[in-house]
Order: C-alpha cells, then sequence, then structure tokens
C-alpha cells in the first residue's frame, strides 16, 4: 500500500504532504541562517520521530478529528519508508532539524501477485485503524499504475514537514527538489502524493504538482454514517502527481 497517509499517503495549514502549523517551543529564531539539505541516515529517525510530533501528528485533520492522542502504530508507520533511502532533512547551522520531506517507493505490482494486504487489517489502534481504512479505500478505487502504464515505480511523497519558526525560507520546495535529483538518477518520472489537509494540496500545487484524484471525506461511509468530518477547509483526499522527463498521464 501507498505507505503514508495524509499527504497519505499524504496533509495542514501548511503542513502536507504535510505542513502543520502548531508552534515551536524556540522563541528567538535566526531566520536568515544557511541550511542543507540531507538524506535522512538511521542515526537521524529519534530526531525526525520527534520533529513529527511537535509539527505533523498533532495537526494533521483527520488525527485531530478523531482526537488520535500519541499512537505507537502511526509512529511506526509514519517512519516504515525511510528504508528506502529517499527521504530528505533540512538542518540549520547548529545540526538541528528544521524540516523533513519523507518519501517512499511505490512498485507496480505483477499480474500474477497476490493483492496486497489492507493496511488496516494489521492496526491495533482503533481510532488510527480509521484513518488506514480511508487509505484502503482510496486505493481500492484508484491505482495511480492505471494512468502510467509505462512506470513500474514511483516516488511516494508522505510527510512533507517544516518547523513553524522556518516558514517561507523554501525549505519544501528545496527538500522537494532533492526528491527531484534522486528521480532523475534513478529513472524515475512521477512523483505521487497524497493529502488529506487542503492546505497540503494547496503547498504541492505550488510546487507544480496537478490533481489525478479526489473523493469527498462525505462519501466515505461505514454503515452508513460518514467516518470523517474534520474542520474547513479539509473537505476530502486528493491525490497529486508531478512528472518529470516523459511520462504523461493516460486519459481515463
Amino acid at each position: 500500500m501507498n505507505e503514508f497517509y495524509p499527504i497519505a499517503r499524504l496533509t495542514h495549514k501548511l503542513e502536507v504532504l504535510n505542513m502543520s502549523s502548531t508552534t515551536s517551543s524556540s522563541s528567538t529564531v535566526d531566520r536568515d541562517q544557511s541550511y542543507t539539505i540531507e538524506l535522512i541516515k538511521p542515526e537521524d529517525h529519534e530526531a525526525v520521530l520527534r520533529m513529527l510530533k511537535t509539527f505533523f501528528f498533532k495537526d494533521e485533520p483527520l488525527n485531530t478529528y478523531l482526537n488520535l492522542g500519541e499512537c505507537v502504530d502511526l509512529e511506526q508507520y509514519s517512519m516504515k519508508s525511510l528504508k528506502d533511502n529517499c527521504s530528505y532533512k533540512a538542518v540549520n547551522k547548529k545540526g538541528e532539524i528544521i524540516g523533513v520531506f519523507i518519501n517512499g517507493l511505490l512498485t507496480r505490482n505483477a499480474a500474477t501477485d497476490a493483492p496486497p494486504e489492507k493496511a488496516a487489517d494489521g492496526c491495533s489502534h482503533f481510532k488510527f485503524k480509521k484513518i488506514l481504512g480511508l487509505m484502503d479505500h482510496v486505493e481500492e478505487n484508484f491505482n495511480i499504475f492505471d494512468i502510467y502504464p509505462n512506470e513500474d515505480r514511483i516516488l511516494d511523497g508522505k510527510i512533507l514537514s517544516v518547523d513553524t519558526n522556518y516558514r517561507g525560507m523554501g525549505i519544501a520546495g528545496k527538500l522537494t527538489e532533492r526528491a527531484y535529483e534522486f528521480m532523475s538518477a534513478n529513472q524515475i518520472s512521477v512523483y505521487h502524493v497524497m493529502c488529506t489537509s487542503h492546505y497540503s494540496a494547496v503547498v504541492m500545487e505550488k510546487l507544480g504538482f496537478h490533481e489525478v484524484f479526489n473523493m469527498k471525506f462525505a462519501d466515505y461511509k461505514k454503515d452508513g454514517e460518514v467516518v470523517f468530518k474534520p474542520a474547513a477547509p479539509h473537505v476530502g483526499v486528493r491525490v497529486l502527481v508531478k512528472e518529470l522527463g516523459k511520462d504523461a498521464p493516460k486519459s481515463l
């Protein structure tokens, strides 16, 4: 399954992919300081998770609607794709992580492959299981590879988060540009994100992404009841893509 959810396997007030609106505890920040964009390594995992807890988990619209709170399942799920070695961090001159873009790789299933296991089936957390159920539902109704018949691998943007104190410095764009370099080096032509946050989708559109699928939260029901009713302007799930190179969407 596309391993993030909200950007979900994407999401915000500038979260994306998921850029959150939470304010950092730092009262004074040198916004003129330089920063570098680097690959997230195994030794960064604790610091990355700490940042997500501060600037993403609390503000993601579906998490907020469900009052998700502490959730080990969410933490583990959010970090799974780091093993693909295509996630990046922005680091200031003090060595502090001030932004991350967690990415993963989507691979086309062969016709002989068994259907992928649903993400919600393996989740023990009642509330987070609802979010994964929504992601499973989207995947059952939309397959990104159907509109890119010439692609076997696609880069999947899962979480884009920037420290509130460092907004407006171009960090989201620089993190995304670094991912483009990975795509070029690995012959990947399509960058995919899923947003459950209106603000996340706006951020991605400003970075040149365009919509290929959407579904209103009001249309997702269980036992006849709408499952998610987050506050406006978060009204649904949107899948956005950006193509680098030759491939273009196939008409459906």
